[in-house]
């Protein structure tokens, strides 16, 4: 029954089951199980009973959501109504670079107009794929992590394990402080004397090119009992001025990176790395922070806006210039081969519609949600049918009756996205479009780079974003750079 499945995914399994006081292999419904059987799981009959369970989560029983959907959209429909607004994306908005909810419908639809014809045919494509392999039927929802992982890697042939050796952190490190040299020109020195809250915790003075100091970078880089999983960044102190004194952060990035071994250094994967650049990113949106209060700087900006200088800077992992300057064999010294490049370059924009549609799909439900101007009404099949009918214009797969995901939708109805999970294409717009000049006036050029630190990375929230990113780009966002980093051919527009 666990066929496909690599042998730590299944000693995961079988540490939930020992966990729970159980013999063999338990599957719970957090993304740990669930992606790794999506993705590898070769019996199709388990990939469908676990997509169905996590996509049934919370419909009635015992946790049934349907009446908390229905109070939380209804709740805040009448605290828009108290403080004057139509509609509550239209309250949440006020304070966001989008504006209003025209805005976003208008992004939304951009985006819907340019993706969903080559993701129905990345859908059709591998459909086909799916029948040579032996799939009878249409192409499920189910499906789709299974086969597009066998296609991708038949494709491309470059998994983790090839890639690990030129990702040594060390030279990682150097690689991506140094890109803030080059482009910034600030400048990391280890701090012993500097007191950190575990001793795998390393401190950075950091300094400008003239040697003023600009505050402290703390990274803690691995995994320990007792620490949160995933990546962050976070301020122990916020810049700010008082009585003319410039007092300067001190920011942690956090990650939980593969650990070296007793005979291997820590060797990250791509993922990783890339994880480390979007971090990287949001500290240095604090650290060039040159405001007067807390409340404005660094990263204290609208939420649409502000994964833009972390996601920005991703895109420098795609540049050979970049990867030259730390990318080398940890044993060999040999630097990254091109034919490695030329695969990096190829799988980024690998089911790049597919991928984009699916978080459309997310928005178009958010905003379906929070763009009500009249109490909902109704039951459980109703609140289902509504989610199946904000998700009409990215539909895909054929429908799956009683299912929703918006029972388990917890970053709009519990964390703080609601009217909101727009945001993520809303930002991967503004990065690509502001990558796009340093790909005209070349990846390392300061003129661009000072532009973009002084109009952006400064300024915190001491003017509206709109404002801040017309000022270093002389215009606004479009999605043309968007288009064409996917590959997405423009006259899909």
């Amino acid at each position: 029954e666990l066929e496909g499945l690599s042998a730590d995914t299944r000693q995961m399994l079988k540490e939930n089951a020992e966990k729970a006081g159980k013999q063999g292999w338990l599957i719970t419904l957090k993304p740990t199980s669930v992606f790794p059987i999506m993705k590898a799981a070769d019996r199709r009959s388990l990939r469908e009973e676990v997509w169905r369970a996590n996509n049934t989560k919370c419909i009635g029983g015992e946790f049934d959501n349907t009446q908390n959907i229905i109070d939380i959209a209804n709740t805040r429909l009448q605290i828009a109504r108290l403080l004057g607004y139509r509609t509550y994306a239209e309250y949440v908005l006020r304070k966001r670079m989008a504006r209003n909810t025209q805005n976003v419908m208008d992004m939304l639809n951009r985006l819907q107009t340019a993706y969903m014809p080559v993701a129905r045919q990345e859908y059709e494509e591998l459909q086909q794929y799916a029948a040579q392999q032996g799939l009878q039927g249409p192409l499920m929802p189910w499906d789709w992590s299974y086969y597009s992982e066998k296609l991708k890697n038949e494709r491309y042939s470059l998994d983790d394990e090839t890639m690990r050796p030129y990702f040594e952190l060390e030279h990682v490190k150097q690689g991506v402080f140094g890109l803030a040299t080059k482009l910034y020109g600030l400048h990391f020195t280890k701090k012993a004397d500097i007191q950190v809250y575990n001793p795998e915790v390393e401190a950075f003075e950091v300094t400008d090119s003239e040697g003023h100091y600009m505050g402290v970078l703390y990274t803690d880089f691995h995994p320990r009992e007792g620490k949160r999983g995933g990546a962050w960044m976070n301020n122990f102190q916020e810049q700010y001025v008082t009585n003319g004194v410039d007092h300067r952060p001190h920011i942690v990035i956090v990650m939980n990176f593969t650990r070296p071994t007793a005979d291997k250094p820590a060797l990250l994967t791509y993922d990783e790395v890339e994880t480390f650049l979007h971090e990287f990113g949001h500290s240095l949106h604090g650290m060039l922070s040159r405001c007067t209060y807390s409340s404005q700087s660094g990263t204290n900006t609208y939420r649409d806006f502000v994964e833009m200088p972390s996601q920005f800077n991703e895109n420098f992992l795609a540049e050979r210039q970049f990867l030259d300057s730390f990318a080398v064999h940890y044993q060999t010294g040999e630097k990254m081969p091109q034919e490695f490049m030329d695969k990096i370059r190829a799988a980024r924009t690998y089911h790049a519609a597919y991928s984009c549609v699916r978080q459309l799909s997310f928005g178009y439900l958010d905003m379906a949600w929070h763009t009500l101007e009249q109490p909902f009404e109704g039951t459980q099949a109703d609140v289902i049918d509504f989610e199946h009918r904000a998700m009409t214009p990215v539909q895909l797969f054929p429908d799956v009756p009683h299912t929703a995901m918006e029972y388990a939708f917890t970053h709009i109805f519990n964390g703080g996205y609601a009217a909101g999970y727009y945001g993520y294409k809303w930002a991967e717009m503004l990065d690509a479009d502001a990558f796009s000049v340093f790909q005209k006036n070349g990846i390392f050029d300061r003129k661009t780079a000072d532009s973009f630190r002084t109009n952006i990375l400064e300024r915190g929230s001491t003017e509206q974003p709109d404002v801040l990113y017309r000022r270093f780009r002389g215009q606004d966002a479009t999605i043309d750079a968007l288009l064409k980093r996917d590959g997405i051919s423009s006259q899909n527009r």
